[in-house]
């Protein structure tokens, strides 16, 4: 016997809508957890097959932040976040995961100071799946130009501290006794310290110099943001770190200047806040620190970028902005956070000054790669690289090396080589001020 029709497809209706349901209700899995510890703010990354919704709640006594994420089973990839917050992390004390509710996780985040949370998810891109990430900003900013001074005044009595210790060891052989006829120990001067001495500015340049010189140290990507990968496995951001903070302690040798890190650790900092911290600091000079991949792997050699605003002078410029432009999208940003529309104003302010400067210093960088290799382009390429917007900042972008190109790749490993790029990027910009020394403004350091 046949089963009418009608009677049919009501059941295979009735199959399609049960099947619809249970696939519906399947719950989300969490495929990876990510904490990213740091004096500026602490982020942790939940990354899944789908996008995941939570309510969050932020309560006292004792101080702790509870976050209940729906559609969710606990499961061994979120009981691994227990074991990944780092002792040392200065905002969370301890996290605790438990299955709150059938299909509802809450993760109670036990923190050592009153924090700012911020609580987004991101839609998937590059490597990436689903992430719903948390960052925890202390309430009360920290003034990086005050830790800027209070760094240079302990840099100052340390080196003070290791004269008298040395004059005291000194003192110290001398009223030791001696055996009868041996001879007075003789005082010997400390050897020099070797560091070439910049051009000397004129008289009436030296005048204005009222203040020490801040150059601003940019290391590219970070923490969710890797940056481009060498064919064996070296990240970009891991190396350009390793010169920034290289370049720190260079210039930071240099009398007259001090520098500063938008990033000193491995983790991510918008596009547009590393421009706000070198506004911060009123910074002299803004340096952003790179070594990018190519579409072609044999394409080798140091750039130096500048900004443009009337287009890129090559096709090679425009594809290195777009894709350091898109480092936000994948290091992960806030787009609800409340200045965004505000900077994003200011950071169509740059002027025709600023460029011409930037080109300057640009060309002085560039002439320094030059005698430690080869470069990409024989002068200064310019696009529109968001990093380098600061409106009232001379900015440019080094490319130290191709990291795709695998022997490049190798040089960037090299502790040397990143000795060389250091060098070659300190002496011009060393140069670069002792032409165009900066005006006179009302802080001094």
């Amino acid at each position: 016997m046949t089963l009418p029709r009608r009677r049919v497809l009501q059941g295979a209706g009735a199959f399609v809508l049960a099947f619809g349901a249970t696939r519906g209700a399947h719950a989300r899995t969490v495929v990876a957890v990510r904490v990213w510890p740091a004096d500026e703010y602490t982020r942790i990354t939940l990354e899944s097959d789908g996008a995941l919704s939570a309510k969050t709640q932020h309560l006292a006594s004792p101080d702790r932040l509870v976050i209940d994420i729906d559609d969710l089973e606990l499961d061994g990839a979120l009981r691994e976040l227990v074991g990944k917050v780092s002792p040392d992390d200065p905002f969370i004390a301890g996290v605790r995961v438990g299955q709150y509710q059938p299909r509802v996780v809450r993760l109670v985040i036990d923190l050592k100071q009153p924090v700012r949370p911020q609580s987004f998810t991101l839609d998937p891109v590059a490597a990436y799946g689903h992430r719903f990430v948390v960052d925890l900003h202390p309430t009360i900013e920290p003034d990086p130009l005050l830790a800027l001074i209070r760094d240079k005044e302990r840099a100052e009595e340390a080196a003070r501290q290791s004269v008298q210790d040395a004059l005291g060891e000194f003192i110290g052989r001398l009223d030791r006794p001696r055996p009868p006829g041996a001879p007075a120990p003789r005082a010997e001067a400390p050897a020099p310290v070797q560091t070439p001495a910049p051009p000397h500015p004129s008289a009436a340049a030296q005048k204005r110099i009222d203040r020490l010189i801040v150059v601003a140290i940019d290391p590219g990507h970070g923490g969710e943001d890797p940056g481009a990968i060498g064919p064996t496995g070296l990240r970009e951001k891991d190396v350009v770190l390793a010169i920034a903070l290289k370049l720190r302690d260079r210039l930071n040798r240099q009398p007259g200047m001090r520098a500063m890190l938008t990033r000193d650790a491995d983790y991510f900092v918008p596009l547009q806040e590393r421009v706000r911290k070198a506004r911060r600091v009123q910074a002299d000079l803004f340096v952003s620190v790179h070594a990018d991949a190519f579409m072609r792997r044999e394409a080798r050699g140091a750039s130096v970028y500048a900004l443009s605003t009337n287009g890129a002078t090559s096709a090679a410029a425009r594809w290195m902005a777009q894709r350091e432009n898109a480092s936000d999208l994948v290091g992960g940003i806030n787009v609800r956070a409340a200045d965004a529309q505000v900077m994003r104003a200011l950071l169509d302010m740059s002027t025709t000054a600023q460029i011409k400067d930037s080109l300057r210093v640009g060309r002085e960088v560039l002439g320094q790669m030059e005698r430690i290799g080869n470069l990409h382009k024989p002068r200064v390429e310019q696009a529109g690289f968001a990093v380098l917007k600061a409106p009232d900042i001379p900015s440019i972008l080094v490319e130290t090396a191709f990291i795709s190109n695998p022997e490049e790749e190798r040089r960037l490993r090299d502790a040397r080589y990143q000795r060389q790029v250091v060098e070659a990027v300190a002496t011009g910009i060393v140069r670069y001020f002792a032409r165009n020394p900066p005006l006179a403004r009302n802080r001094t350091l």
